[in-house]
């Protein structure tokens, strides 16, 4: 009797030692992440499941399988959809404890705290600047490598991360699927949108040091501050003409080139810009999407609607530098500076 104890508890040792070994030794490529049998051809990211990697591979081509019902906007993943849906029926489940702010996701909340607690925990090994996500880390150091692992197969232009790719290749397909409730205006980033609609609220959240004047977005306030500096880097070859934007000068260099390669579908007139013909449109269609809030009259370009504006806010941004007089149109101020130096350009032919 003694024996068969011995021998039972013997045995119930052992087979204690072999599950532990067994326990072990299943999971421990999972634990230590050394092992990633299976990894992209592309950017030669690695993962430990195959699943993982067709999910990764979808980031490369831009095939966004799972689409929203509500928007149209696709994601690589069912999980991901279902967070995006949050967006539509405005449920926040993740709630911060010091402000009580609300978030559809949990890694929103995790950042959002950090700007309570001011860490930053994610550090460049280079420079040393922090972050508060890794995303914006690894975003960060591709400006040191110089990489860009995200290429577009139509075009060959090669990105940072797959949101650019992404936002790029509605440039192909034309498609703007976020739009704006009060105009009808699409874009192909909620960031456009965000900054189209301050245009209907008036917002201006940037704001220059030196004159206080306030901006919508802020690579308008940095372009807005070259003014102050004089500087204007982007040089014409042809005349010498310099300016504050690039864009400001390849719509310029289409003055020499004669190039109008925007055309109007109705009538054939060609424009130097995309924007041009968007606002020759409106002649046709007799659309006015900008609304002043203040008394309701419409207008078919932003800058009509910002000129009225000063009617009611009594702003004159362009002084003359001799008197100090101000007005409200740029135009107005080169008709007054001819008071100063007497010019008279409109001369009668007879």
């Amino acid at each position: 009797m003694e024996t068969r104890e011995r021998q039972s508890g013997i045995k119930s040792q052992l087979d204690e030692t072999d599950f532990a070994s067994r326990k072990l030794k299943v999971p421990e490529h999972i634990h230590t992440g050394y092992e990633r049998l299976y990894h992209c051809q592309q950017c030669g990211k690695g993962f430990r499941e195959s699943v993982n990697l067709k999910r990764h591979q979808l980031v490369h081509t831009a095939e966004r399988p799972y689409k929203c019902q509500q928007c149209g906007k696709g994601f690589t993943g069912s999980q991901n959809l279902k967070k995006h849906q949050r967006i539509h029926t405005g449920k926040q489940p993740y709630k911060c404890q010091q402000c009580g702010k609300g978030f559809n996701r949990l890694y929103q909340l995790k950042v959002h705290q950090f700007i309570h607690t001011g860490e930053r925990p994610h550090k460049c090994q280079q420079c040393g600047k922090g972050f508060s996500r890794s995303a914006d880390l690894k975003k960060h150091r591709l400006i040191h490598t110089g990489e860009r692992p995200y290429k577009c197969q139509q075009c060959g232009k090669e990105f940072k991360s797959s949101g650019e790719l992404s936002s790029h290749h509605r440039v192909h397909t034309g498609e703007r699927p976020y739009k704006c409730q009060q105009c009808g205006k699409g874009f192909n980033r909620t960031g456009d949108l965000k900054k189209h609609q301050r245009i209907h609220t008036g917002e201006q959240p940037y704001k220059c040091e030196q004159c206080g004047k306030g901006f919508s977005g802020s690579e308008n306030l940095k372009v807005h501050q070259l003014i102050h500096t004089g500087e204007r880097p982007y040089k014409c070859q042809q005349c010498g003409k310099g300016y504050i934007r690039s864009a400001d000068l390849k719509k310029h260099q289409r003055i020499h080139t004669g190039e109008r390669p925007y055309k109007c579908q109705l009538c054939g007139k060609g424009f130097k810009s995309s924007g041009e013909l968007s606002s020759h449109q409106r002649i046709h269609t007799g659309e006015r999407p900008y609304k002043c809030q203040q008394c309701g009259k419409a207008f078919n370009q932003s800058q009509n609607l910002k000129k009225h504006q000063r009617i009611h806010t009594g702003e004159r941004p362009y002084k003359c530098q001799q008197c100090g007089k101000g007005f409200r149109l740029s135009d107005g101020l080169k008709i007054h500076q001819r008071i100063h130096t007497g010019e008279r350009p409109y001369k009668c032919q007879q």
